[in-house]
């Protein structure tokens, strides 16, 4: 339900979905506890973050003097026609109070909405070290292209299903960008405006007011320590023995119809002494460890022609059928020696 939810956001266009406060303390805290000084000195953008209602805005402007930033650039987008958006700039104690938070923040109008392909926030972004927002959903492949043309640092949340976007995947696969450090047990609760509970059928909290995704993920190229921890994996023989998925124990692994690889459906059924080409769910890049496994182009590994032009680097739908049976979209990878 939670998959059905995003896609009718996306494709209604629907993209008013507000970040939690504690969602966001616990990402960047993942990268200040690898790296102390990943945001100090830095001028952070957060593009259509107002903050009247931007729990962005609130965390990095409440705790600029603690993340040590040089400057904070936010945005307001104007929804309605013929009107501005916002500009709000905070660098100094405008109260002289002797600290520099968020009652700092000094704003004016911008010459047009404030959309962020526009020339006015193309030099905001210019000027900023780190991009850090919820962008909306369906403008993910745009917002994203936007900030790798910049070749910027980043933190933004997605889909995760936009793992096997072409615009998205090479990034992967070219170590120029990965999942975060993620959300609570891999749950993402969103705040909404009251005129969007149709888009949280069966996910909508009336209580709370929150919608629950299990599929959105932080896409990042800051670094974290969790991408760095190395998977604690069994043997194929162990596996096929003692293996908690019924897939595996006591059956083995099986091999693609039109890839020179092994199918592995779960991340913790990896065999650590297979030294060949493993197919594997789009959800291990949660547990990707780039010293410990490789990600290959799978079109090297296909043993039929037409598959070789795909523009993709992924085992997709019937392309990556067992036995004549279709599979989920896999990644191929491969163990480093």
């Amino acid at each position: 339900m939670a998959n059905q939810t995003l896609s009718k956001a996306k494709s209604a266009k629907n993209d008013e979905f507000y970040t939690q406060y504690a969602d966001i303390q616990k990402e960047v805290n993942a990268y200040l506890d690898y790296d102390p000084d990943t945001f100090r000195g830095k001028t952070i953008l957060l593009p259509c973050n107002d903050p009247e209602w931007s729990n962005f805005t609130q965390f990095f402007a409440q705790n600029f003097e603690q993340l040590g930033l040089r400057k904070l650039i936010c945005t307001s987008f104007a929804v309605k026609s013929k009107t501005n958006g916002k500009l709000y700039i905070l660098n100094h104690d405008t109260n002289a109070n002797g600290r520099i938070d968020i009652e700092d923040l000094q704003w004016s109008y911008l010459e047009g909405d404030g959309d962020f392909r526009s020339e006015e926030v193309k030099k905001l972004r210019d000027e900023a070290d780190i991009i850090v927002t919820n962008p909306p959903f369906s403008l993910f492949r745009e917002f994203l292209a936007w900030i790798v043309e910049a070749e910027k640092k980043f933190l933004i949340i997605g889909s995760m299903n936009a793992i096997t976007y072409k615009e998205v995947f090479p990034l992967i696969r070219g170590n120029r960008l990965w999942l975060g450090n993620g959300f609570q047990s891999g749950n993402a609760f969103f705040s909404l405006p009251v005129l969007q509970k149709d888009y949280a059928q069966g996910v909508y909290d009336a209580k709370t007011n929150l919608v629950k995704f299990r599929n959105c993920c932080w896409f990042t190229n800051l670094e974290h320590g969790r991408r760095h921890q190395p998977l604690a994996l069994m043997s194929m023989e162990d596996n096929i023995m003692y293996s908690r998925h019924k897939e595996i124990r006591n059956v083995g692994y099986s091999h693609y119809d039109n890839y020179d690889a092994i199918e592995v459906p779960y991340t913790d059924a990896i065999p650590s002494d297979y030294d060949g080409a493993m197919g594997v769910p789009i959800t291990f890049l949660d547990k990707y460890n780039p010293e410990q496994f490789e990600i290959l182009d799978a079109r090297d590994f296909t043993k039929i022609d037409k598959l070789k032009n795909k523009t993709t680097f992924l085992i997709k739908d019937k392309d990556g059928s067992i036995n004549g049976k279709t599979t989920y979209a896999r990644i191929l990878i491969r163990k480093r020696q």
